[in-house]
């Protein structure tokens, strides 16, 4: 296989595993870690990619950088594109070591190498965002991995001709269904679980009867619900993104949500023993609520569910016969119900975005295919789940033997290099004790299942005991060979396989009930019966017309048939490898752990697959770049080599004098057997290309000077060329203007001596016109002298009067008084015929400024001074109170009712437009003392409320209101007398005392008299008037009382018929 020359450039350790010197794992591990240390995550053996985890984003995984740093993978899609070899691309390692992070940087590079278009992108963009769907609902965070795949996915990317892709096929394999009901200690459910209760809207999960607390269900751990680093709001966000760009109807999206939800639900559901008459416990919901809640999300029927928890019906034959479920009968329906639910959900998600990224053409396609698949897993506790996965990971070792080998094989052959058999260890006697159709541990494990009679873990361990005791990969202290006996690190109820990759502690405790995998009838069929729409194609064995009396296959009878189909699939393609390591257990950057990279790579075989291919030759390269890259070493081949290729590296190592058998020439390629060879070649080649950068610095130089010198040669003689224009532009312009100069002067000078002839011939015509002039002058006056003597009296007068006149006017300019209306200045009458111009100028003045003044108003100023022209209508002169209002401008609002949040209730029981807002007293008549009201006026009626709760105690419509009665003096006192046998006297008329008595009163006529609906509102200005207060009326009566009554008018009661108001008398 072409090793790219790039790796050997500037590289940091020894970017391909082949050419390390020497080869122990010491050096290996070495190597490993410098370059991890200096971010070289990637390394090679070959064409195989070791792919360090750096648990952190480097610059390297943008598209741009991909084809630099992964050139495996741009090999493996020219030869798709352009050779017509179908690819598989097979990325392995164990939990934690970046395989998934691998294939999505796969599928970034495929996204960004292809070509352009709407079609194109929109496959491309489906496939791409498959990922963080499967994601959501196949992967979770475990003690090694925040975000573990917990299934294996192959996907076949298809192509057409042009290397564009056109869609894809996905394929899981065993997705870990028990995590659903139980996970363990620091790990997590599923994503999608904590993704939809942190995610989803809150109308969202009313709908799915969900609460936000993680808390409040059973199948979700506490101890790790939050994961730092994972925000699974925004994860959510994008999985419903994800889902409506890969084709997901927005109605199956709330189905599935619908069916996850369910689990939920289903996992909250619990139960309680009741005793029966025939001495049997029955099972029994202990609270339905969670029942009734997951049944109206899958529409069911509440009483048929509850009964399938309780009763299994086992038909044999043509008989039926139905028995109670114990409460632990009970649990296990319920998490098998849970598990086949979200197991089947899983799988109908992966079946529809098949659907959609399928491709639609009929033609033959090219296929790339990507595995990423479980690694190989040895954790404390190891069950089934375990097994199985490790089971996959042994065959996809052994293809990864076979694969590698027929590839050297191959690659020897075709270069007509002689191939000489190389001995490596074959693990297939690990797959033969696992998958052997007689007598291997699945073969067992189903046998067991089928058996009848009483089965458990332990007879199956006995099983395994008894036939494969002799087995040197297996181990069992219960086994016939006794060397275990002793062996303390072997529990009784376990057994011990020695994998490729280490030895691995299997508990047997629920390998029977896994791998039965059982799911009783009367659930599926109570499913089936649902209306939820999927539920049909998820159940659809609940179908009583289609009752199957035969077992179901095995959980390991189906995940073995579906790796022995993925191994053949994988044996029609050929392979590129990506096999991830991770750099420590705490997932942490910069970190890396010797012992824990020891262990990946010797259970993935890395030093054997080194050695693989060492055994014959280290190194292999095309002919042309290997000419390219060493021709400088030979002054035959440099600089320019005109024949064949190989001649020239024939020519070139002898000239280097490279022994005979250190080297070997195939039909295409140079092959070089130990690294030491290629580094000498490097080694000179290093030391000559510092000799050509000098003799290219030199040349380069000698180019620089030369071409620096022509530059400004060229740039001085442009320099004069432009300069000598420029002084030629500058003579003439000078030349220029003095011809301009000159001819100016002498026009000027023309011009002047011509208009001196002319004013010359102008002053003779005047003189003459002048002298003419004054002589018919002079004879006019001497002939006329006689007439004007006759009216010259009159025409003095005249003119003495119209002097005078103008001289009044003029100084009435100056005299004129200010434009304040109320200055009553004017300048005195100067002449007594003057007087009555004078009187009516001074009235016009007068009658003109104010009409300016009045026009400088705006409508509320003049609104303000319309009430006050109306309030001195009423009571100028009439109360005494009036002339201390004179200076107080009307306000309206005192309260400030709009802004004010103690009257927001108030404000808005009053629906029209407040006038006046003020705190009034309200006398009572019983004690003549006031409560303090608020007194709101409107356009159409006044209100009083309470002043500390703002609760409405009178609304009054003003047309209900005759006449307001008030004092002669400085009192605040004054009576509301409603109209009698309208609503609002019904108790009675208001007697009220105000500070701003006058702006109440005036704001209340002027109301009543601007509505046209309403009879004007009298105004009754009397120091004794009657109240109406209920059915009797009670005379108000205003007395001058003496200093000792204090600056305020006091009411006092003295009968039951009169209240005397006691006025402080004016100082």
């Amino acid at each position: 296989m072409e090793v790219k020359t790039s790796l050997l450039d500037n590289m940091i350790g020894v970017g391909d595993m082949v050419l390390l010197e020497p080869l122990n794992e010491d050096s290996f591990i070495e190597n490993l870690r410098k370059r991890f240390d200096h971010n070289e995550i990637y390394t090679y053996i070959g064409s195989v990619v070791i792919s360090m985890n750096p648990y952190r984003s480097l610059p390297i995984f943008t598209p741009e950088k991909v084809e630099e740093y992964l050139p495996g993978l741009d090999e493996a899609y020219r030869s798709l594109r352009d050779q017509d070899k179908d690819q598989c691309i097979l990325i392995t390692g164990e939990s934690g070591a970046g395989k998934t992070e691998a294939s999505k940087l796969v599928m970034s590079y495929v996204a960004a190498v292809c070509g352009k278009g709407q079609e194109v992108n929109k496959v491309k963009e489906q496939l791409l965002q498959s990922n963080p769907v499967l994601e959501a609902f196949g992967n979770a965070k475990t003690v090694r991995n925040d975000n573990s795949s917990r299934f294996g996915k192959y996907m076949d990317i298809e192509f057409d001709f042009k290397g564009d892709p056109l869609g894809g096929v996905i394929s899981n394999y065993l997705l870990e269904k028990s995590r659903v009901c139980k996970q363990p200690r620091g790990e997590r459910n599923f994503h999608i679980f904590y993704q939809l209760l942190s995610g989803a809207s809150g109308d969202t999960l009313t709908k799915l009867k969900l609460d936000r607390d993680f808390s409040k269900y059973n199948y979700l751990s506490l101890d790790s619900a939050t994961v730092n680093g994972l925000d699974d709001a925004a994860s959510f966000r994008t999985v419903r993104n994800a889902m409506q760009i890969v084709g997901f109807m927005e109605d199956e999206v709330q189905l599935v949500l619908e069916l996850v939800a369910a689990v939920l639900k289903l996992g909250n559901i619990e139960f309680k023993p009741e005793s029966r008459v025939n001495g049997f416990d029955e099972s029994r919901v202990k609270d339905k609520n969670d029942l009734k809640e997951m049944c109206e999300l899958l529409g069911i029927e509440q009483s048929v569910l509850e009964r399938a928890f309780s009763y299994r019906t086992v038909e044999a034959k043509m008989e039926k016969v139905s028995t109670t479920l114990n409460v632990a009968q009970a649990y296990y329906a319920r998490d098998a119900l849970a598990k086949n639910l979200y197991s089947r959900l899983f799988s109908w998600l992966v079946t529809r975005i098949n659907e959609s990224i399928k491709a639609q053409a009929k033609t033959r396609h090219k296929v790339m295919g990507v595995l990423d698949i479980y690694g190989f897993e040895i954790f404390e506790d190891n069950s089934f789940e375990q097994f199985i996965i490790n089971y996959c990971n042994e065959k996809l070792q052994q293809i990864f033997i076979e694969l590698t080998l027929r590839e050297e094989q191959e690659e020897y052959v075709r270069e007509g290099i002689e191939w000489t058999n190389i001995e490596y260890f074959n693990n297939a006697v690990i797959c033969d004790l696992i998958e052997n159709n007689q007598n291997g541990i699945l073969a067992m494990l189903d046998e067991e299942c089928l058996r009848p009679g009483t089965v458990t873990d332990d007879t199956f361990l006995d099983k395994l005991n008894t036939i494969c005791a002799e087995h040197q990969h297996f181990e069992s202290r219960l086994s016939k060979n006794s060397k275990f006996l002793t062996d303390h690190s072997l529990p009784h109820s376990c057994f011990r396989i020695q994998h490729y990759a280490g030895k691995v502690l299997y508990r047997v405790e629920g390998f029977v009930d896994k791998n039965n995998d059982l799911l009783y009838r009367d659930l599926s069929q109570a499913m089936y019966k649902a209306t939820h729409s999927l539920m049909r194609q998820l159940f659809p064995e609940g179908n009583p017309a289609k009752v199957n009396l035969k077992r179901p296959p095995t959980a390991g009878f189906q995940f073995k048939a579906s790796v022995g189909g993925l191994m053949k699939n994988l044996q029609t393609k050929n392979p590129n490898y990506i096999r991830c390591i991770k750099p420590n257990d705490k997932k942490a950057a910069h970190i890396f752990t010797d012992s824990l990279v020891c262990h990946q790579v010797r259970y993935l075989g890395l030093m054997e697959n080194v050695r693989v291919r060492r055994a014959g030759y280290a190194f292999r390269q095309p002919y042309e770049p290997c000419l390219e890259r060493y021709k400088m070493l030979c002054k035959q081949t440099w600089p320019h080599w005109r024949g064949p290729a190989r001649d020239g590296v024939e020519v070139l190592l002898t000239d280097c004098s490279v022994p005979a058998e250190e080297f070997a020439y195939g039909r295409s390629k140079i092959f070089i057997r130990n690294p030491r060879t290629l580094f000498t070649l490097e080694e000179r080649r290093r030391a000559c290309l510092e000799d050509l950068a000098t003799l290219i610095q030199k040349i380069y130089r000698g180019w620089k000077c030369r071409t620096h010198f022509l530059l400004l040669k060229k740039s001085q003689v442009v320099v004069a060329a432009w300069y000598r224009r420029y002084a030629q532009q500058n003579k003439y312009e000078k030349i220029k203007s003095a011809t301009l100069v000159m001819q100016s002067f002498t026009r000027g000078w023309k011009a002047r001596k011509i208009l001196r002839q002319l004013k010359y011939e102008k002053r003779c015509k005047e003189a003459v016109t002048t002298i003419a002039a004054y002589w018919h002058g002079t004879q006019v006056r001497r002939e006329y002298r006689k007439f004007f003597r006759a009216n010259a009296g009159k025409k003095i007068y005249c003119f003495i009067i119209q002097r005078i006149m103008q001289k009044y006017f003029l100084g009435l300019k100056t005299t004129v008084p200010s434009m304040s209306p109320i200055d009553n200045t004017w300048s005195a009458q100067p002449y007594s015929f003057l007087e009555g111009a004078h009187t009516e100028l001074r009235r016009i003045f007068h009658l003109w400024r104010c009409k300016k003044h009045r026009g400088q108003f705006t409508e509320e100023k003049k609104a303000v001074y319309e009430e006050k022209l109306e309030a001195s209508e009423i009571f100028k002169d009439k109360k005494a109170l009036y002339p201390s209002s004179v200076s107080q401008p009307f306000k309206g609002d005192y309260l400030e009712i709009h802004k004010n949040p103690k009257y927001l209730k108030l404000n808005s029981a009053v629906e029209e437009k407040v006038l006046l807002a003020d705190v009034v007293n309200k006398i009572n008549r019983a004690n003549g003392k006031g409560s303090p009201r608020l007194f709101l006026l409107t356009k159409s009626n006044f209100v009083l409320a309470d002043q500390k709760t703002g609760q409405v105690k009178a609304s009054v419509p003003l047309p209900d209101l005759t006449s307001v009665s008030v004092s002669t003096q400085s009192d605040g006192f004054f009576a509301l007398k409603l109209k009698e046998g309208s609503a609002s006297a019904a108790k009675g008329d208001f007697l009220l005392s105000s500070e701003h008595l006058i702006e109440i009163i005036t704001k209340l006529h002027r109301t009543g008299t601007t509505a046209a609906d309403k009879d004007q509102i009298n105004i009754d200005i009397s120091d004794e008037f009657l109240v109406q207060f209920k059915q009797d009326k009670v005379c108000v009566k205003f007395i001058q009382g003496g200093p000792k009554n204090g600056t305020s008018a006091a009411c006092k009661r003295k009968n039951n018929r009169l209240l005397e108001v006691s006025v402080p008398s004016s100082p």
